[in-house]
């Protein structure tokens, strides 16, 4: 990331394809050869992890396993795991432009069962399923047990269920579980095994072509995880397993009454007694499927918000000392230097930016905050920028740009216009994205809803609401060649350009 590069920002899930949500087939590919095509080095995804209540990525059963939404029927009807009138007729969606995580829920669970059956016991597959279970075995049973439970118990959250001594992890109780339910065990260890062979595939074939992955690592895990059943002493929760005190972020731009996430804290003692392992190995997995990874709520590691467990908002919690830099001094000592990327936004002090400097990771910038303070003096803005860091025309958290740009005042959107030299026949996105190129940030990420000139309807998340978030897709039409070129030609006007992609 020493270099000027570039890169776009788009989960897979928003990619086209006849199925309900994006997936690891076709269309991801075909997103790759996009990439390349434009010259660009980075295509940055939020977090792979499963999805859960209210369908946020950040919100995750497992700190480690990945989200079968994302398995592909076609690649499984290749392998012969499935036939096409196991999944072409069904209906995954009315609508090719959201995702209906309810529907999916339900319509994809006897798809992949079906596949799941034809694998069982398939000679041709064992060898490397064994291979799958024995270098995954730090994590792949207890998060199997984990689901297979949950799902035994009406799919409540861990704390809810009825059996206190297998929350408890009592042996006869795991046992009784795991015997009882051995089938539907089997079930969550083949589809981790089916979405890591398919995403370590589309990685591949990604990197081969010059384009690197940028991860995205949320600092906390969800209090309904396998984590909290069977390390709970690496967080602050009762017997029961229910945190104490939970995780957020006091007022800010985006709620007046602070962001209540609801996520237990960490044991930070506890963790330092344990010389940080647990956070290494999550690292560690991370680089096993990323090439770069982006730390979210980086400031967390500095000062942390901490809110009583039952508080009903986020503005009444309290600053707590975090880990500091003996934490990324323990993971450098493991893991060596790593391309990683701060999420330093929000309530940044000095602090946090010193933790930030010991680190050396490179900060995040984004150009809607600039711009929004017209007297020019954001550390966001263009004029501020410094060669070490990555800008971003906005984040998953963001409106896309041409719903920011309709709530602004005039002077701001004066301000805008102005500053950006904007053309009168310029469309906003196209002004503020060749603003981003033109940075001295050794890296611009673009959102493709950007790129694509896409309404508000398209907004990926608004943060501190439930529902309607995380359903964006696009279509294959919205990519038209005008907007591939005008891409291509901001990438190489701004030395941008990826000099080592293949197009072969």
């Amino acid at each position: 990331m020493l270099t000027r590069s570039s890169g776009i920002l788009m989960h897979i899930t928003s990619l086209p394809n006849p199925y309900g949500i994006g997936s690891f087939g076709q269309s991801a590919y075909d997103f790759v050869d996009f990439l390349v095509e434009t010259k660009q080095t980075y295509w940055q995804i939020l977090p792979l992890t499963t999805t859960s209540y209210g369908d946020s990525p950040y919100q995750s059963f497992s700190a480690i396993a990945g989200n079968t939404h994302l398995i592909d029927f076609d690649l499984l009807a290749k392998q012969g795991l499935l036939k096409a009138e196991d999944y072409v007729n069904v209906n995954f969606g009315d609508d090719p432009t959201q995702i209906d995580y309810e529907r999916i829920f339900y319509a994809r669970r006897p798809v992949l069962e079906q596949a799941v059956r034809n694998f069982v016991g398939n000679a041709k597959f064992q060898a490397d399923y064994e291979n799958f279970e024995k270098n995954n075995r730090t994590w792949l049973e207890d998060y199997a047990e984990f689901m297979a439970i949950k799902e035994h118990f009406d799919n409540k959250a861990i704390q809810e269920w009825e059996d206190k001594k297998v929350v408890a992890r009592e042996p006869e109780a795991l046992e009784k579980y795991r015997s009882m339910l051995a089938e539907t065990i089997q079930y969550f260890k083949v589809t981790q095994y089916f979405f890591f062979q398919q995403w370590q595939a589309l990685k591949a074939y990604a990197n081969q072509k010059g384009i690197k992955i940028i991860g995205d690592m949320p600092i906390y895990v969800s209090a309904d995880s396998v984590e909290v059943w069977t390390k709970p002493e690496l967080f602050q929760l009762d017997a029961e397993r229910k945190p104490l005190f939970v995780a957020g972020v006091p007022a800010d731009q985006f709620s007046e009454t602070g962001q209540l996430w609801g996520n237990p804290l960490y044991d930070w003692a506890e963790h330092k007694k344990q010389s940080y392992a647990w956070w290494i190995y999550r690292i560690a997995e991370s680089f096993k499927i990323y090439d770069v990874l982006r730390i979210d709520h980086f400031k967390g590691f500095s000062d942390y918000w901490q809110v009583d467990g039952d508080a009903e908002v986020a503005k009444d919690g309290s600053w707590q000392p975090g880990p500091g830099y003996a934490l990324f001094e323990a993971v450098k000592q493991q893991l060596g230097d790593l391309p990683i990327i701060a999420e330093d936004l929000g309530n940044i002090d000095d602090k946090a930016r010193k933790l930030l400097a010991d680190c050396g990771y490179p900060g995040m910038k984004i150009l809607q905050f600039g711009f929004e303070d017209v007297s020019g003096e954001s550390l966001d803005s263009p004029h501020h920028s410094i060669p070490h860091s990555i800008t971003y025309t906005g984040t998953h958290d963001n409106d896309v740009l041409n719903g920011w740009y309709a709530d602004l005042k005039s002077e701001q959107q004066q301000y805008i216009n102005a500053y950006t030299h904007r053309g009168e026949s310029e469309t906003l996105c196209q002004a503020m994205i060749r603003q981003l190129f033109a940075t001295v940030s050794n890296t611009a990420i673009a959102t493709m809803q950007d790129v694509l000139d896409l309404p508000r309807s398209s907004r990926m998340n608004v943060p501190s609401t439930i529902g309607g978030n995380w359903e964006w897709r696009m279509l294959e039409s919205d990519l038209t060649q005008d907007k591939k070129d005008f891409l291509t030609q901001m990438t190489s006007l701004y030395q941008r350009a990826n000099k080592e992609s293949n197009n072969d």
